[in-house]
């Protein structure tokens, strides 16, 4: 330490002890007035890299005060700073590719439970709890109350998850021996936090499920078959 202290401490020996000290405390104050900053910055971007100069300005601080436990902290934040910063980073990228992308939910089938019904089974019952998702595999689903079939491929069941009387409006019937996967409201809300594309994914979901139901109640003038459409 001494060895890398050197040039510093020659320069002090040779220049006026009180000038290098008001500039000490210069350079200390720049510090903290960058590290108070952070305190009210919403934007997470701006407070990584504002945070990173005040932890480099500290660290010089720190080296020509020789106060070694404010060194130790801020060597140690400014790369916590910088991985923070490259993480967020990554998260826009992935955000961003999330938008773009078209809609698949591949990266969602080691998160769902298999489910095996037969012709006639009942997948949900009309007032029953909406407590999962599902992605139809193989085979075909029908609506009982409304013309409407689910073909493989198709997400369903998020519309009674999310509402805020989270039950089925109708009942779903196996119109073929079908192969489900299914996922919990408590796995949804966990891989949504988790995993932003999915967050995306199921909001682009939702936005089109009402435009479908807009298309096909346009035309009537019954609330209660409106709600009805929106039962997955």
């Amino acid at each position: 330490m001494r060895k890398i202290l050197k040039p510093v401490l020659s320069y002090k020996e040779t220049h006026n002890p009180i000038a290098i000290m008001d500039c000490l405390q210069l350079l200390g104050f720049l510090a903290a007035c960058l590290m108070f900053s952070t305190f009210y910055m919403k934007n997470m971007i701006p407070l990584r890299i504002i945070g990173m100069a005040s932890n480099a300005t500290f660290i010089v601080y720190a080296v020509n005060a020789q106060v070694w436990p404010l060194l130790v902290l801020h060597v140690v934040l400014l790369p916590m700073n910088f991985f923070r910063l490259i993480q967020m980073r990554r998260l826009i990228e992935q955000v961003r590719s999330a938008s773009e992308d078209d809609m698949s939910f591949e990266f969602m089938i080691p998160h769902m439970h298999k489910e095996v019904l037969k012709e006639g089974d009942i997948v949900f019952h009309r007032g029953d709890k909406a407590d999962k998702i599902y992605l139809l595999k193989s085979g075909v689903l029908r609506v009982d109350e409304l013309d409407v079939i689910i073909k493989p491929g198709e997400l369903f069941g998020e519309m009674g998850v999310f509402a805020s009387n989270p039950i089925r409006l109708a009942t779903l019937r196996c119109g073929s021996e079908v192969e489900l996967l299914s996922m919990t409201d408590k796995q949804i809300k966990q891989l949504y936090y988790q995993n932003p594309q999915f967050g995306f994914y199921l909001i682009q979901l939702l936005l089109k499920r009402f435009s479908q139901n807009a298309g096909h109640t346009e035309d009537d003038t019954s609330t209660q078959t409106r709600h009805e459409e929106l039962i997955i």
